[in-house]
């Protein structure tokens, strides 16, 4: 299992559910997982009903067996600051800078900088080890950037390439291709079952392909449960509206005269039927498109409640009784 996860995915599919459960499952017996969040949202701190995180790694939830889950929002202007003191000894002068705005400026300007210190961050900490030589988590989870960006997030080294051909910001971009194009990092896609999400995860996957970045697998995320299956579909479509008025009556749901309560109920009981086959063809078009991606795929369910931290914890079982952690 790779050490890096990194969790993509259009906007509005819950990829940032998706990265908090999955921590939360690779965080199971005993492990130590670091959830990333980069875009500066405070989504993960929401879904743990927690206060707004900090620049630093906080402990936010324990996992079944006694795993620990710990969280850390980076703040570009911080980890360049961090950066500075790190390569260039700046101290107090590299504060000056953030006071007169130049910091700011600096992660603006030039976004291949500023992907190299996100970046950079997390796979500083896939790297680090304590003082007995193991490392300081098993698991680094990061919430990346929507699918549309995050080839171009992730291949942070083409795109500092114009910006820095050797020195410190050079060496950091090498360093950081080394652990994102490594057996050490796995990218995976969550999508819906509807055709925008798949096939803008579909464009994702081949840009990921194209740039060698390695790709995981392909996580369905609130699949509505199924009520019929093809053979039940197919049976009410085909079952005449008058057969149907009698099973009703059947049940207990008024007389078979026309006009009675049983005739009543189906119009609306077809028109649910017909909404629902149109759905289900349209979501086992979806499977088939992304069985073609050639990739492990997955579904997780809908809450229609809604997501809660109890559901996260759901989620998180399932993603481990499905073998992805």
């Amino acid at each position: 299992m790779s050490r890096l996860q990194v969790v993509s995915g259009k906007g509005g599919t819950g990829k940032t559910t998706v990265a908090a459960a999955l921590a939360l499952a690779l965080a199971t017996e005993g492990k130590r997982a670091l959830l990333v969040e980069v875009e500066g949202r405070q989504g993960i701190a929401q879904l743990f009903e927690t206060e707004a995180l900090p620049y630093e790694e906080r402990k936010i939830a324990v996992a079944p067996g006694g795993g620990e889950v710990y969280a850390l929002a980076i703040d570009p202007e911080r980890a360049l600051l961090d950066y500075l003191q790190m390569f260039y000894k700046l101290g107090s002068a590299g504060r000056a800078l953030k006071k007169l705005g130049a910091i700011g400026f600096a992660t603006t300007i030039a976004p291949g900088v500023r992907d190299v210190l996100l970046t950079g961050k997390a796979c500083e900490a896939v790297r680090r080890k304590d003082r007995n030589g193991r490392f300081a988590y098993d698991y680094v989870v990061m919430d990346a950037p929507p699918t549309g960006r995050i080839t171009r997030f992730l291949n942070v080294n083409d795109e500092v390439a114009g910006l820095a051909k050797v020195g410190p910001i050079h060496n950091q971009a090498q360093a950081v291709m080394r652990v994102l194009k490594s057996r050490e990092t796995a990218v995976h896609l969550v999508t819906l079952l509807e055709e925008m999400p798949v096939q803008e995860t579909a464009d994702g996957i081949a840009e990921l392909r194209t740039a060698r970045l390695p790709v995981g697998r392909v996580i369905v995320n609130m699949v509505r449960p199924a009520v019929l299956d093809a053979a039940g579909v197919d049976l009410v479509r085909s079952t005449p509206r008058t057969a149907l008025a009698r099973s009703l009556s059947a049940a207990g749901l008024g007389g078979a005269r026309r006009g009675g309560h049983a005739e009543r109920l189906v119009d609306p009981l077809l028109a649910q039927a017909e909404e629902y086959a149109e759905r289900f063809a349209l979501e086992q078009e979806q499977r088939a498109a992304l069985g073609e991606l050639d990739l492990p795929t997955h579904e997780l369910p809908l809450f229609a409640e809604g997501m809660d931290l109890a559901g996260l914890y759901e989620l998180a079982h399932e993603l481990r009784k499905q073998g992805i952690a």
